[in-house]
C-alpha cells in the first residue's frame, strides 16, 4: 500500500514511443507535459534505451570512493555547456539545491556572516527537501520549525530586492529560477537578470539560478540564463539531465566549488556510471539533433498557434519561452486535466490556474498543431458547461 502523499489520477500508463503515451487499456495521448520537464528526448528514445542497456550489463554502481570515468566526462560536458567550472552530482533537483544553499553558507562563512540570509521569490519552487522547502516557503507551518535563513520579495521585482538589501545586513545571495514553473510560468526578463547580476556584485551576493525545469534545452538554450549576458554562481540542474533516469547537478564558479572539502557534502548513488552514461547520451543527442534549436522554434510556433486558436474569454494570457509555456486563466476549469485525457492529451494545471506546457524537445510543428486543436476543443467544451 503507497502512502497518500499524491491525488494520482486513474489514468496509468503502459508503454510510450516520442511523444505519445498509452495507457493500460490502450488509448493512447499526446503528452505535452513529459513527465514535468523530465522525458526531453520523449519515451523510449533509442538512443538512451541501448545507453542504459550498454551500461547496465557492464557496471551500475561502485560509489564516490573511487573515480568515475563517466561521471568525470559528463561533468566536464555540462562545464562547457555552461560556463561554470566545477560539478558536484546528486540525484534530484531538490539535492542540487540542497548542495547550493551548503555552498552559500560556507562562503558566508569566509565573508564573517555568521547568520546568512538567502533572497528567494515568491511562487518558487526549489524542492522538497527541508532546506529546498525552507527556500521554497520560508512560512510554512507543516514541517516547523523550518530552516532559518531565508526571506522573500517579489518575483522579478529589482527594487523590492534593493530596498531588502539595505536593511538587512546578512544577505548572502539571492536563489531563483529563470522561468518560474510550479510558480505560473513566470518569466523573469533579461534586464532582470542583468540588473540583479549587477546587484549581486555590487554587494558581493552569490548568485544561485534553479534550473531544473528550464534548463537542458528547453528554452531554446542549454540553460536559459543564457538568452543573456549573464552567467550565474551557482546553476543547478535535474530533471531532464537523465530523460528519467534520476541525476540532479550543482555547478559553480571555481572559488565557490572549492569550499566543499572531503567529508562537508556527499551522495551514496550522486554520478554513478548509469545516470552519468544516460545523461551524457542525452546531451550528446540533443546536440546532434540540434534540439536546442528546435525547441525554440517549434516552441514559438507553438505560442503563436495557441494565441491565434485560444480565443476563450476565460483566457488571461497566453506566455512562455521554447518549449516552456503557460496559459494563464481568468478562472480555473477545476476539470480540465480529466477533461483533456478524454481528448487524448496530457496536460497540467499549476498556479491554480495557470495550463503548463512542457512537452518533449522533440515536438515537431504537426504535433504542435495537434496539440492545439486538442486543447481548442477542451476549452470550448468547458466553456459550454
Amino acid at each position: 500500500m503507497l502512502m497518500s502523499n499524491y491525488k494520482r489520477l486513474e489514468i496509468m500508463f503502459s508503454e510510450g514511443s516520442g511523444c505519445r503515451l498509452s495507457d493500460q487499456h490502450g488509448q493512447h495521448y499526446l503528452d505535452m507535459i513529459s513527465g514535468i520537464a523530465v522525458c526531453g528526448l520523449g519515451h523510449a528514445h533509442p538512443a538512451v534505451t541501448t545507453a542504459i542497456r550498454h551500461q547496465a550489463g557492464r557496471l551500475l554502481h561502485t560509489s564516490n570512493l573511487y573515480r568515475i570515468e563517466l561521471q568525470e566526462k559528463l561533468a566536464d560536458l555540462l562545464v562547457s555547456i555552461s560556463g561554470m567550472d566545477a560539478t558536484f552530482f546528486c540525484n534530484s533537483g531538490s539535492e542540487a539545491n540542497e548542495a547550493a544553499i551548503k555552498l552559500v553558507r560556507l562562503h558566508a562563512r569566509e565573508q564573517q556572516r555568521e547568520k546568512p540570509v538567502i533572497v528567494v521569490m515568491q511562487k518558487a519552487f526549489h524542492g522538497r527537501t527541508m532546506a529546498a522547502w525552507s527556500a521554497t516557503k520560508p512560512d510554512d507551518t507543516h514541517y516547523a520549525p523550518l530552516l532559518a535563513g531565508f526571506t522573500q520579495v517579489p518575483y522579478a521585482d529589482i527594487n523590492s530586492l534593493k530596498a531588502l538589501i539595505k536593511t538587512e545586513h546578512n544577505v548572502s545571495a539571492v536563489m531563483l529560477e529563470p522561468i518560474q514553473g510550479e510558480g505560473g510560468i513566470r518569466i523573469a526578463s533579461d534586464d532582470y537578470l542583468s540588473a540583479l547580476r549587477e546587484l549581486c556584485d555590487h554587494h558581493n551576493l552569490l548568485l544561485i539560478l534553479d534550473e531544473v525545469q528550464s534548463g537542458v534545452g528547453r528554452t531554446g538554450r542549454w540553460y536559459c540564463y543564457q538568452h543573456s549576458a549573464i552567467k550565474p554562481d551557482i546553476l543547478t540542474t535535474a530533471k531532464a539531465l537523465g530523460n528519467g533516469v534520476p541525476i540532479g547537478a550543482c555547478l559553480a564558479k571555481k572559488e565557490i566549488a572549492q569550499l566543499f572539502k572531503p567529508g562537508l557534502h556527499g551522495s551514496t548513488f550522486g554520478g554513478n556510471p548509469l545516470a552519468c552514461r544516460v545523461a551524457i547520451t542525452v546531451l550528446e543527442t540533443i546536440e546532434k539533433d540540434n534540439l536546442c534549436k528546435q525547441a525554440a522554434e517549434v516552441g514559438s510556433y507553438l505560442l503563436n498557434k495557441l494565441k491565434e486558436k485560444l480565443t476563450s474569454a476565460n483566457i488571461h494570457e497566453i506566455r512562455g519561452r521554447g518549449l516552456m509555456i503557460g496559459i494563464e486563466l481568468v478562472q480555473a476549469y477545476p476539470d480540465i486535466v480529466n477533461t483533456a485525457l478524454k481528448h487524448g492529451l496530457l496536460i497540467n494545471l499549476t498556479a491554480q490556474r495557470v495550463i503548463r506546457l512542457l512537452p518533449p524537445l522533440i515536438l515537431t510543428e504537426a504535433e504542435a498543431d495537434e496539440a492545439v486543436e486538442r486543447l481548442s476543443a477542451v476549452i470550448i467544451e468547458l466553456d459550454k458547461q
